[in-house]
């Protein structure tokens, strides 16, 4: 008579008993990683990895055949997912995130808004247009269009030397220039953020609020050039304002690109397009950010102490040909970034 063959039980604590050694030791190993110690790891341990690796992955693979207990399970998948990503996936330094943003990151995420950006910058030539036409011939729109406060005198009634004095003024203190580089820095980077916030309203508040720049800037040229001041105040806007600009025009974009992804959402929710627009303009906007700081200190120091205005006009177109060059240079995509 044959002898029955008995089952072979599989014991939770005979399987870590045999291999819960081999785990501890991983862990160990990859906390190390995790403190950035990899540079004092002995040689044996960086071969070592590797090979506990696949221990740890056999093991998860037999705990799940078996159907051992959810902690020891849990245990295994957490372990096995630290070893993965801290061996195979991809690392960055901080100074290495920082180098790609500058040389990938934001430039690429200004060249996927290019035609936003055109339709904003037409929408603030049109402005400009609109209130210098219209300011030249009726002045009264002035008032209309540039509230007092921004004005600062600077309008139909001043005489021309007191135009002229708004333009070259020479006694600034140091800090005087501190304190409007930041009232500048502030207000601008204010609208800029409300300029990509109202973007989620199918766009249309965000084209409202970069015309009414334009608006501001028209009825404002308009002024100094009936005053036969008008080629020193483009040298005196120019330093700053081909930056500034050119940063009101990106956050504009930014803002137009939700207000697309929210109106025509495709086969996502708006929500869903809405918010990957959001993910993909968000270095756009950090880099709109740093460019009114740039515009902040041309406008608080290089305008006020620079004093010729062909200097004024070189620095400005300077710096627009930098900012085109810089973002409009063709790049290879790489993986992880922003189309």
């Amino acid at each position: 008579m044959a002898t029955a063959v008995q089952p072979v039980t599989f014991s939770t604590a005979a399987f870590r008993a045999e291999r819960e050694a081999d785990w501890a030791t991983f862990d160990a190993l990859l906390t190390r990683l995790e403190k950035g110690s990899l540079r004092g790891m002995p040689d044996e341990d960086l071969i070592a990895l590797p090979l506990l690796y696949r221990s740890t992955l056999a093991s998860l693979s037999i705990a799940r055949a078996t159907s051992l207990d959810a902690a020891l399970l849990d245990y295994l998948e957490g372990l096995a997912m630290r070893g993965y990503f801290l061996l195979y996936g991809v690392r960055e330094s901080r100074m290495a995130r920082f180098k790609r943003f500058f040389s990938h990151d934001w430039p690429m995420a200004v060249q996927a808004l290019r035609w936003e950006t055109l339709v904003i910058a037409l929408a603030i030539i049109l402005g400009a247009i609109a209130a210098y036409y219209l300011s030249i011939y009726e002045p009264e729109w002035f008032n209309a269009f540039v509230p007092g406060e921004m004005a600062q005198g600077r309008d139909f009634n001043a005489s021309k030397q007191e135009l002229h004095d708004t333009i070259f003024n020479n006694d600034a203190s140091e800090d005087a220039l501190h304190v409007f580089a930041t009232f500048l820095f502030t207000h601008n980077s204010q609208v800029s953020i409300m300029a990509y916030a109202l973007g989620f309203a199918f766009g249309l508040p965000t084209l409202m609020l970069e015309m009414y720049q334009g608006l501001m800037l028209g009825a404002m040229v308009a002024v100094f050039v009936k005053a036969g001041l008008g080629v020193d105040f483009g040298g005196w806007l120019a330093i700053h304002g081909t930056t500034e600009l050119f940063a009101a025009a990106l956050a504009g974009a930014a803002g137009l690109k939700i207000g697309t992804a929210f109106a025509f959402p495709g086969t996502k929710s708006r929500m869903e397009a809405s918010a990957e627009a959001g993910k993909k303009t968000g270095a756009a906007m950090v880099g709109v950010i740093l460019m009114l700081m740039v515009a902040g200190f041309l406008e608080g120091f290089g305008r006020q102490l620079i004093q010729v205005t062909s200097v004024r006009y070189a620095i400005g177109f300077v710096m627009l040909a930098l900012w085109i060059v810089y973002f409009y240079t063709p790049r290879k995509s790489s993986s992880g970034a922003n189309p």
